[in-house]
């Protein structure tokens, strides 16, 4: 980055010219920085500014060393007088850009760099690092032209041809992009490296290959492409699958099949998406069916997605014998995919050999996955049965419960597991037959009869730690989360090297509230070395934040639960900026397959569960706070006025501890910002910049902002990038609501209903926007849109007749789920369409023997049933009595 050289005065935005020996000083500073010898350069940039104090170009270098040596409000001072002083040049305009660029601040940095580009057009670094910075913010258009300018100054670079072929590839000019590459290859002299067999020519043949196919209609040309290529090519198996994907499309089932058969060859037999593939040309089914079943996700393949005939079964079956299952006898797919083409008697054979195989190796998955046989059918596709209703009703459910207590009677009986096996089993058998019985029963939630099971499996084997993970979890489900904290840690001591169970018992604790336990059992498995919370967040454990901040923000504690959510969505804009070391590199290595995948991947981070629980968690928080601005006051003591003696006993306890660890932290702050680390020691040295778990532990900042606002911003980047999740439109439309936009609350609802409508949610906003919507100014075409939409929504009915039909409805149908009577019974009290009590009844008579109750749908069940107070309270009772019978080992409910 040489610096320009200036001829005017200073007082015309123009720099003085520095003398010989300056100037060659002034390129060693270049130098260091380049070699990141940022002190040295600091150095011989004070010696040139002792004589020319004002020199623009080495105050702006100065300040670029500072930034990267942590002074960064010292180094944007001297770079903005560098820059005032020599507006003239493009040295001083592109270091203002490279110090934006490190602030993450890409819009900026962009004007800089086309500000340094109208001094200098043709800098190629500047192109480059402005056409990075263009791909970063998905600037397309100018990304394209950018590496085209690049190339026509630098034609003979491979690098700016790659580039400027990804360039027409992104913006959608697919026959550029493959005319670009053509060209390219067609400037290389014969025995060139990339015309020569090699990982960049293969991956280059690849990428070419891929454009070609995204061309609509193209399956042929790229069929054919592959041909010519295949020597070029060192992938086989990326090669083998597209061009089994190709000659399905064009219909070639059997040359599909044989290209299928390869991959299996390959080592590829345990893939179940290509075992869909390989059913879909064995039964010639349509394009359509196939991009179906390749989404499929862990082992459900094509006989798991649609109903099939019994030719078809049958057709299957005798493919999976004649070519599949002799040559891999082994493999676990081969084995288990027939058994989803079987029924009757054939099926009841195959089941038992494979449970019996699973009981003998002692598999503890064994029961998860014998769970992906319960499938229901719905509008002409599968789907797997998950509410434990459907579930103890299905007939393979039923088979293999059947199945199970015959092994555990034979078991009992003689020690094997038919009556007339020739070999005793060993005592292992026993032990996971009733845990696979366990399993089952935990499926259809008959949690005390599995508790009673795995108890006779710690007796039998008190050293079996999946037994105790079970245990703990169908105590969980069945509402003791205080025991089953206890017994999963008494698992977890059985064996300390396990990270996975220890994991799982943090989970278990941070449930049960018990934080501070939960931390020393995470940190086990963390540097000890300094405060373990700075490790997890370097080392972004996403699941352990957000389950932290979740027990947080259900003590109440909501600064500390902002800080952790932040923490979650702070890993998520480094997963966006850590792509941007990409964008150079994979040109240069030609890694272009996997770049673009990596830039679409990128482009939907944000629509990520984890991203998505934490916004979702953040939003919640924030609208608690606005509509109770009270609770953001932390240092507000409560009102023991309204608190018995023993409630007021306890809550100042509560506030003498939470001082206290105030003032411990403080103490330690202080000491630690005093104390220079020395022989080794952990603390901070005066002056260093603190993690950023460390900066505001309390989340005392996040507090402080405006509630409304930041909930307008997550919601708007969910509704963005996950818009295919109703959560998002949940609340899209509560951050609405409160913002008084009734047309952004009605965009809602109607997304709502076409995703789900019979959710829960969408029930209760609904009502909720009806009985609002008197209340909404609106004139002229806002008006009518309003009101013909809203008329849509609830089929022409008014709030009241439309809730009171769901709530016939409800009544009608046993099964209708737990949390959807529980809301429909809230919107009849809300819109006074029925007394409480008739409200009341539809959670109470049968909502126990619905859809969809767990423990936590009971209580809010419950809580709803209280607050409707008056007539309610007595059907409050009979719910708490319902609830004990069926969750007998609840604790803390009524």
């Amino acid at each position: 980055m040489p610096p320009n050289d200036p001829k005017t005065n200073p007082q015309n935005g123009r720099g003085q010219p520095l003398p010989k020996k300056e100037y060659d000083l002034f390129k060693n500073v270049v130098k260091c920085y380049e070699h990141k010898q940022y002190k040295k350069s600091v150095k011989l940039a004070d010696t040139i500014l002792k004589k020319f104090p004002n020199h623009g170009e080495t105050l702006a270098m100065k300040g670029l060393d500072l930034n990267y040596l942590g002074k960064r409000e010292e180094a944007h001072a001297l770079v903005k007088l560098g820059l005032m002083n020599d507006m003239q040049s493009h040295v001083c305009w592109h270091v203002y850009g490279l110090l934006h660029r490190s602030d993450r601040n890409y819009n900026e940095a962009i004007k800089a760099y086309k500000q340094a580009l109208r001094i200098d057009s043709d800098n190629l670094q500047i192109l480059r690092d402005l056409s990075m910075l263009q791909i970063q913010m998905r600037d397309l258009s100018g990304f394209a032209v950018t590496r085209q300018t690049l190339l026509h100054s630098k034609p003979n670079g491979k690098i700016n041809w790659l580039a400027f072929a990804l360039a027409k590839h992104l913006t959608g000019d697919l026959r550029g992009a493959v005319s670009v590459i053509d060209i390219y290859l067609g400037t290389l002299s014969e025995g060139a490296p990339e015309l020569a067999r090699g990982f960049e020519a293969s991956e280059l043949a690849m990428y070419r290959n891929r454009i070609l196919s995204e061309i609509p209609n193209n399956q042929k040309e790229a069929l054919d492409h592959l041909r010519m290529c295949e020597k070029v090519v060192v992938d086989r198996s990326a090669f083998l699958m597209e061009r089994a994907k190709f000659q399905y499309q064009l219909g070639q089932y059997g040359d599909a099949k044989e290209t299928i058969l390869q991959l299996f060859n390959r080592g590829m037999i345990d893939n179940y998406k290509l075992h869909s593939m390989y059913m879909c040309t064995v039964l010639e089914l349509d394009n359509d069916i196939l991009e179906q079943a390749m989404k499929l996700p862990g082992t459900r393949t094509l006989p798991t997605l649609l109903p099939l005939t019994d030719e078809q079964r049958e057709s299957l079956l005798e493919a999976y014998k004649t070519e599949i299952y002799p040559e891999y006898e082994k493999s676990s797919a081969a084995i288990r995919i027939p058994l989803n083409l079987v029924e009757g008697d054939r099926l009841r054979k195959s089941l038992d050999i494979f449970i019996r195989k699973g009981l003998v190796k002692g598999v503890p998955s064994l029961c998860r996955e014998l769970s992906t046989f319960w499938l229901i059918e719905r509008d002409a596709r599968y789907a797997l049965a998950s509410d434990p209703i459907d579930i103890k009703a299905h007939p393979k459910y039923k088979l293999m419960v059947e199945l199970v207590d015959g092994y555990l009677s034979s078991l009992n009986a003689n020690n094997r597991l038919l009556p007339d096996d020739e070999y005793e089993e060993p005592p292992s058998t026993l032990l996971w037959a009733w845990y696979l019985r366990a399993g089952l029963h935990e499926m259809v939630a008959e949690y005390p009869e599995g508790i009673a099971l795995l108890d006779k499996c710690i007796e039998h084997t008190p050293t079996a730690v999946d037994v105790y993970e079970l245990k703990a979890r169908l105590l969980k489900s069945a509402g003791d989360i205080k025991t089953a904290v206890e017994v999963i840690d008494a698992g977890r001591d059985l064996d300390r090297q396990d990270r996975y169970i220890n994991n799982q018992t943090t989970k278990y604790m941070l449930a049960a509230g018990m934080e501070e336990d939960a931390l020393n059992r995470i940190s086990m498995f963390t540097k000890h070395e300094g405060n373990p919370e700075v490790n997890l967040y370097d080392m972004q454990c996403s699941w352990y934040e957000l389950d932290l901040a979740a027990c947080y923000a259900k003590k109440e504690d909501y600064g500390r639960a902002l800080k952790k959510y932040s923490a979650v969505i702070k890993h998520f804009d480094d997963f966006h900026e850590d792509q941007f070391d990409f964008h150079a590199y994979c040109i240069r290595k030609v890694t272009l397959r996997a770049y673009t995948d990596v830039l679409k991947f990128e482009d939907n981070v944000w629509g990520e569960e984890y991203y998505f629980r934490a916004a979702k968690g953040t939003i919640q928080i924030y609208l608690h706070l606005h509509d109770n601005p009270s609770d953001s006051k932390k240092d507000t003591e409560p009102d023991y006025s309204k608190m018995s003696a023993a409630e007021r006993k306890k809550a100042k306890a509560v506030a003498r501890k939470k001082a206290a660890q105030a003032k411990k932290k403080e103490d330690a702050k202080k000491k630690n910002d005093d104390t220079p680390a020395e022989n080794g020691g952990q603390q901070t040295k005066k002056g260093e910049k603190l993690s950023p778990v460390e900066e505001d532990p309390e989340g005392d900042d996040l507090l402080k902002k405006d509630p409304i606002e930041e909930a307008k911003n997550y919601s708007s980047i969910l509704s963005k990038h996950c818009p295919k999740r109703i959560g998002s439109w949940v609340l899209q439309y509560d951050v609405a609501i409160r913002r008084k936009k009734p047309m952004m609350a009605l965009q809602a609802l109607i997304k709502m209903k076409m995703l789900d409508p019979s959710s829960p949610e969408f029930v209760i906003r609904l009502a909720d926007f009806g009985s609002r919507l008197p209340s909404f100014q609106l004139d002229g075409a806002a008006k009518t849109v309003v009101t013909e939409e809203t008329s849509l929504l609830f089929n022409g009915k008014s709030v009241a007749e439309y809730i009171t039909a769901l709530a016939k409805e409800a009544r009608t149908d046993p099964k209708t789920s737990l949390p959807l009577r529980v809301a429909i019974a809230e919107t009849l009290v809300k819109t006074k369409s029925e007394p409480a009590s008739s409200a009341a009844m539809l959670i109470v008579e049968g909502g126990i023997e619905s859809r969809c109750v767990s423990v936590d749908a009971c209580r809010a069940a419950l809580m709803t049933l209280n607050g409707f107070g008056g007539e309610a309270s007595g059907l409050a009772d009979q719910w708490i009595s319902a609830v004990r019978a069926r969750f007998p080992l609840i604790k803390d409910f009524g």
